[in-house]
């Protein structure tokens, strides 16, 4: 199955709900223009398209090996980045002062989609080099940004990130790796680390590994941890690679899916490495990392939603199977004539959609959060980032398996034999909930952190906004956009009415209770008013004559399906939130001895 990168939707999402044009006015990106997003989204959609897609298959079915300490790709896999490096792409969002293209984060969001799509299991070692960068152009000295940030921000060498030790995953404070200081500033770093993601590979020349360990008498838990840079060639006087560092990938992760791309169990034996940020810092240098990487794993699961869509959608429309009602021409027809299979279709299309603006929002508001004129709009920003965080990552992935599962679904029998390939989309995409913070762990971040968060500002505020756009389709001279008011307020109610019931309870186990439920309706909720936005300036385009009118009429109809069949159940989710702790099953019932 070909893969096509969706520009048309990108740009749609870019322009009209995220609104990135409005960065223009901070004057922190003078180089963009219509012209040249043009012209980056285009050439980008070329690279996923004919670069990475093809390799995707290939990826899957052949891995990765590990000999001697050394991991060689899928076939094609080290060309790819070759070319990856060529076209600049992991620079498009840094700084030009360091060596990036100067443009916003948002537009790396995009290109970033498209490259999940295309390849997810390539895509998570420039992705996670992303965060890297982030970290060190905070918390970097002048030294290391001088010797590290060109050659990362070029691509020429990638960046890990090392957490997960066997006993420490999510409670990270749990980490028995040690640092030793030596004489001359650098730091011997000892221990094994799980789930390394790209941790050894053969397509970069040079490997950074930002690594959290324990200093001596350091304080137990999260309080005792710092972050260390550990290079895997130590850099030479001129600054290229040189000795081999103590620090090496003992096995690979024999894993579900995302095959292409390298897992691995990293062993250091008195590793030499330096600190990122001060000692004891660790926490806060490693969360600069994770929230980047949490709303780039919620654009991938945009990208593989994406992807699972067009396989299901190009089958729907080969396969021929049954009697459709009201189709045309003899038996068999194609089995996307038949409502349910159509509904499905609908329901990939319609969440996909509401995803990727969530995860677009999200990464505009980080923009405006650094380079907004005023305090008072950056605070603003900021707020709206890090409420939205936790409902990119989770909302966005646990769609991606939803979209890719009813894929599977689509394809009927043909979707669980491996040879049709819907079903690397599943398993791909199942990784994505649990990584970079457990689904779970971002619905307690959202109602233990976001929903209080400046005196429960960030709340207020999205609801004000989500009102106003109840009141522009409400009066809208398209008989469609009324619709959606009637079915976008009484979702917002609803999730008003949630939150304060979680923000009041004095046991803190209720609301815990409801998390989960909680995040899925705020994703439910706040996608649903993004469409709805997407609607309003739909209907405006119809008005004014502007551009492709069918594809205006398209997104009006995927914001009344989703309307219908998304928003429509916000209400009845209530119960669920609120049916507390003692509402949980007990020991008995649970089986539990």
């Amino acid at each position: 199955m070909t893969f096509r990168a969706p520009v048309q939707d990108i740009r749609f999402a870019l322009d009209e709900i995220a609104a990135m044009d409005g960065l223009k006015a901070s004057g922190a990106f003078p180089e963009l223009s219509e012209d040249l997003t043009t012209a980056i989204l285009d050439e980008a959609a070329k690279f996923a398209n004919d670069v990475l897609a093809p390799l995707n298959r290939t990826g899957d079915q052949q891995g990765c090996t590990l000999k001697d300490g050394e991991v060689t790709t899928p076939d094609g896999f080290k060309d790819a980045y070759a070319k990856y490096v060529e076209g600049g792409w992991q620079g498009l969002q840094f700084p030009a002062e360091a060596g990036g293209m100067g443009l916003p984060r948002v537009l790396g969001m995009a290109v970033m989609e498209m490259m999940q799509s295309a390849n997810m299991a390539f895509s998570l070692g420039p992705m996670l080099t992303n965060s890297a960068i982030e970290a060190l152009l905070v918390n970097g000295t002048d030294e290391q940004k001088a010797l590290y940030l060109p050659r990362i921000i070029t691509g020429e060498w990638s960046s890990t990130m090392q957490l997960t030790e066997p006993q420490a995953g999510s409670d990270v404070g749990l980490l028995k790796t040690k640092a030793e200081p030596n004489d001359d500033g650098s730091w011997s770093i000892t221990g094994q680390k799980i789930y390394i993601t790209w941790g050894e590979h053969d397509c970069a020349e040079n490997i950074i590994h930002p690594v959290l360990a324990r200093t001596p008498d350091a304080p137990e838990g999260t309080k005792g941890i710092s972050l260390f840079l550990i290079p895997k060639f130590l850099p030479d006087a001129n600054g290229n690679p040189g000795e081999r560092n103590a620090i090496k990938a003992i096995g690979l992760e024999h894993k579900m899916g995302i095959h292409g791309s390298p897992t691995c169990v990293m062993q250091m034996e008195n590793a030499k490495g330096w600190l990122i940020g001060p000692e004891l810092g660790g926490m806060a240098a490693m969360f600069i990392m994770m929230n980047s990487a949490r709303l780039a794993v919620g654009v991938q699961g945009v990208g593989i939603a994406e992807r699972a869509y067009q396989h299901a959608l190009a089958y729907a429309q080969e396969r021929r199977q049954g009697r459709a009602p009201d189709a045309e021409g003899p038996a068999p027809h194609p089995i996307i004539e038949h409502p349910d299979v159509r509904r499905m279709l609908a329901t990939m299309k319609a969440k996909t959609e509401a995803a990727r603006a969530i995860c677009y929002l999200c990464a505009v508001s980080a923009d405006e959060a650094e380079h907004e004129e005023s305090e008072e709009d950056r605070a603003f920003a900021k707020r709206r980032e890090e409420f939205l965080t936790p409902i990119a990552k989770a909302w966005a992935t646990d769609v991606g398996v939803e979209v890719s599962s009813l894929g599977i679904q689509i394809h009927g029998g043909m979707g669980f034999i491996e040879e049709t390939g819907a079903a690397q989309h599943y398993r791909d995409a199942r990784i994505a909930p649990i990584y970079e913070g457990t689904n779970g762990i971002q619905a307690i971040d959202l109602i233990g952190r976001k929903l209080s968060m400046g005196g429960g500002a960030a709340l207020k505020e999205l609801l004000e906004d989500i009102r106003q756009t109840v009141e522009d389709c409400a009066t809208s001279s398209n008989p469609e956009l009324p619709q959606l008011a009637k079915r976008l307020k009484p979702a917002a109610d609803a999730f008003e009415t949630a939150a304060k019931w979680l923000m009041t309870r004095e046991d803190r186990s209720d609301a815990l209770a409801g998390a989960t439920e909680f995040l899925a309706l705020s994703g439910d909720v706040i996608g649903g008013w993004l469409l709805c936005i997407g609607a309003v300036a739909a209907q405006r385009r119809l008005k004014e004559g502007q551009g492709d009118q069918d594809y205006a009429e398209s997104r009006i109809e995927i914001a009344r399906f989703y309307a219908e069949t998304v928003l429509s159940q916000a209400p009845g989710k209530l119960d669920s939130i609120r049916v507390g702790y003692e509402g949980l099953p007990d020991d008995l019932a649970l089986g539990i001895s």
